[in-house]
């Protein structure tokens, strides 16, 4: 399987990394470290150093209870990293935001996808992309980030998330984007609690019926702190442990803050495939 982002293909043989970077002073995860633009850049070349083969940029917190942020402090904060990122480096470089005219000035920036994690809904968000040719990953959320942990409910998972993967992956094709550009992502921890996010793991192989690369993100999420009683900067392993599950079942690309880890924990799993399933002698 692969991604198509703009003029490059990426080959998902073996599951990939997508470090997170949070251009933001209220982040979940990391307090605002990378709020700034040199510390940013800092990290996003400690990721690549270190394996990541895309590099997710968000200037936008979307932690349960965020508010919004205007399209112009969006821009304000990445498209800066974007610059000096593709000036520096060839790696990959996606941009999460949700915003038209974020997604623009991102791709004339010299971004290669779109991490939408309102699955391109917002007015004009569909038209950006497919008036360009980079990659763009559809998330799942329920409700919207001030209030999506207000009592999620479902009538069956993963169904519920699947039926509105199947209607954003319809609208993108209507739209004009290529399924070998979409890559799709259930949302954990966007409107579901921890018993959905937990039988949402479970299953998460029911998920390649979509056809898509599938890309998850639970790195240091509040139901691995809640399951074990740690604080953010505590839960390494448990974000290791999801990560190796995932892609157990299923999943391409991980999205993690703890790249070199979480590269080394993917090599594992590709290896241990690849002696359990070799690949057939060319003819």
């Amino acid at each position: 399987m692969y991604l198509e982002l703009r003029s490059r293909r990426l080959d998902l043989t073996s599951p990939a990394v997508m470090g997170i970077v949070n251009v933001t002073p209220d982040s979940f995860s990391d307090g605002g470290r990378y709020a700034h633009r040199d510390a940013a850049l800092r990290r996003a070349l400690a990721m690549v150093e270190a394996g990541a083969a895309i590099v997710d940029l968000g200037g936008e917190s979307t932690r349960p209870g965020a508010v919004r942020v205007s399209g112009e402090e969006q821009r304000d904060r990445v498209l800066p990293v974007v610059e000096a990122l593709r000036r520096e480096s060839d790696v990959l470089i996606s941009v999460d935001t949700g915003d038209a005219g974020v997604i623009r000035a991102a791709i004339a920036a010299g971004a290669d996808m779109i991490n939408d994690v309102y699955g391109l809904r917002h007015p004009g968000a569909l038209e950006a992309v497919a008036e360009s040719d980079v990659g763009v990953c559809v998330m799942h959320m329920q409700g919207e980030p001030a209030t999506m942990q207000r009592n999620p409910s479902y009538d069956e998972l993963p169904g519920d998330v699947i039926a509105y993967l199947e209607e954003r992956l319809a609208a993108c094709e209507e739209a004009g984007i290529g399924a070998a550009r979409i890559a799709v992502d259930p949302g954990f921890g966007f409107g579901k609690t921890d018993r959905h996010n937990v039988l949402l793991l479970a299953r998460l192989e029911r998920l390649e019926a979509l056809g898509r690369p599938i890309i998850v993100g639970l790195s240091r999420k509040g139901t691995l702190g809640r399951l074990t009683g740690r604080p953010v900067g505590e839960r390494l392993a448990a974000g290791l442990a999801a990560a190796v599950l995932a892609v157990e079942r299923g999943a391409r690309i991980v999205r993690s803050h703890d790249v070199p880890a979480t590269v080394d924990a993917l090599r594992i799993v590709h290896a241990v495939r690849a002696a359990e399933h070799p690949a057939e002698p060319a003819p």
